[in-house]
């Protein structure tokens, strides 16, 4: 069996319980490694009042996350394209539990700042791991809402996470650690991920053609008696040469988007988490009580639900790229007029409307990542691409720092919308469109060519 031979069997099933077992396996972890995410942005607070922990230390600790997140981004993605899929998936899970536990029990800011760093490794392998999961067993015409239907389910762990430590952090001098417990709970999705098969795209790619011949049969007959008869298999494209070589990404049309990308990633991650990190410390400091800036921050992160769920509607319609121009410019205009706003009123409007639009921003860049790389390069390619903004994102928290401390609060929102319209301005110029296209079509046809674009 070939690859361009499964492509077409795979891509022919119409969405079925299996698909949305998948998706939930994948969207629980989701849940808690979004919690988790944005866990100390939370016990931040709480750090600050009780154990009189400064912007700058602060600063510290969430730069060596994201040093953490560009590890796990990096090696989570090459581990994945040469161990499989569902057996890295396993481990950045368990991961990132372990360490989220070592943050709660942590004595001293040292501790907190070596756990910050390792919960962040296995937070970044979870994400590149799953996002490529997805994109690899779920049919063409399916990929992006899937991605959006799993990012929307998982995303409620940031509300959840909101609330929870709005709760529990004005309580008392050891109330943040409960939101690092929370956060590793994330252990118990394993139930759910260990039921899941491993991508058959990934056997074939790997030499186990018998493997990846029984793994995708016991899912045509799983999808057979939930649906009923499947259609015929489209007739099979060409097949391409195996791309393994990492040097490919930085060669010819790889290279190109993976210049693209890695502009995408960084910019993006600059303006999420100067944001999402960043607001509830700029509210309290900026003179709002620590509960009611733990107050607004959770009412503004219900948007990131719907935000999510509005990726489904748009994702495989207009083919990703568009989407994506248009809503980095939105969540720069929401976050500049929030900047400016000091009524509550505004404050939450505004608020909401970039925590909306930045998750359907990530449920479209989620999809659109994996997309762009042949198999036995999708993990490392989408790794290198989402760990590098990761990592630039080291000095995002010294950048607010700087900001706040030399030209004040309205200034962080200067910083965060020209972020976003960055993203926007690479996304446009160097950005394929992909959507309602088998992913082997997606790729070069030869090794550093370009990539063969099929319409949708």
């Amino acid at each position: 069996m070939l690859a361009s031979e499964l492509s077409p069997r795979l891509d022919r099933l119409p969405v079925s319980r299996f698909h949305r077992r998948v998706m939930y396996g994948v969207c629980f972890a989701f849940f808690f490694e979004l919690a988790d995410l944005n866990s100390f942005a939370y016990a931040a607070t709480g750090l600050q009042q009780y154990e009189h922990m400064s912007v700058g230390t602060i600063a510290n600790v969430t730069s060596a996350s994201f040093g953490g997140m560009f590890l796990g981004a990096m090696v989570g993605g090459r581990l994945a394209d040469r161990l499989g899929r569902r057996r890295a998936l396993i481990w950045s899970v368990a991961w990132f539990s372990l360490f989220s536990l070592l943050n709660a029990v942590a004595p001293n800011t040292a501790v907190i700042t070596l756990a910050r760093f390792l919960t962040g490794v296995g937070l970044s392998a979870m994400t590149v791991i799953a996002i490529t999961y997805l994109a690899e067993l779920m049919p063409q015409s399916h990929r992006g809402r899937m991605q959006g239907a799993a990012l929307a389910i998982g995303l409620v762990g940031i509300p959840a996470m909101a609330f929870f430590a709005r709760a529990v952090v004005p309580t008392g001098p050891d109330g943040w650690r409960w939101v690092f417990v929370a956060g590793a709970v994330g252990v118990v999705s394993l139930a759910l991920i260990l039921r899941l098969p491993e991508s058959p795209r990934w056997l074939l790619d790997h030499d186990r053609p018998d493997e990846a011949e029984a793994t995708l049969a016991a899912i045509e007959a799983e999808v057979s008696r939930d649906v009923g008869e499947l259609p015929p298999p489209a007739a099979a494209p060409p097949p391409l040469p195996a791309v393994t070589s990492v040097g490919s990404l930085f060669r010819g049309g790889l290279g190109g988007r993976t210049l693209m990308l890695v502009g995408a990633w960084v910019f993006q991650t600059l303006g999420f988490y100067g944001f999402t990190a960043w607001v509830p410390v700029l509210l309290a400091d900026h003179g709002f009580t620590l509960t009611k800036s733990l107050t607004f921050t959770a009412i503004t992160t219900i948007g990131a639900v719907p935000g999510a769920l509005l990726a489904w509607f748009v994702s495989d319609r207009y083919r990703r790229k568009a989407p994506l121009i248009a809503v980095a410019v939105v969540i720069a205009v929401c976050g500049l007029a929030y900047g400016i706003s000091f009524n509550t009123a505004a404050i939450l409007v505004f608020g909401f409307g970039v925590s909306f639009f930045i998750q359907t921003f990530a449920a479209l860049l989620y999809a659109y990542t994996p997309e762009l790389y042949p198999t036995g390069l999708r993990n490392t390619g989408s790794g290198f691409a989402y760990g590098t903004g990761r990592l630039a994102n080291i000095a995002g928290p010294y950048i607010v720092s700087a900001l706040y401390g030399s030209f004040g609060y309205p200034w962080v929102f200067v910083y965060i919308a020209a972020c976003w319209a960055l993203a926007a301005l690479v996304i446009g110029l160097f950005g394929p469109p992909t959507g309602d296209v088998a992913l082997e079509e997606l790729q070069p046809a030869a090794p550093g060519g370009e990539a063969a674009t099929a319409p949708a």
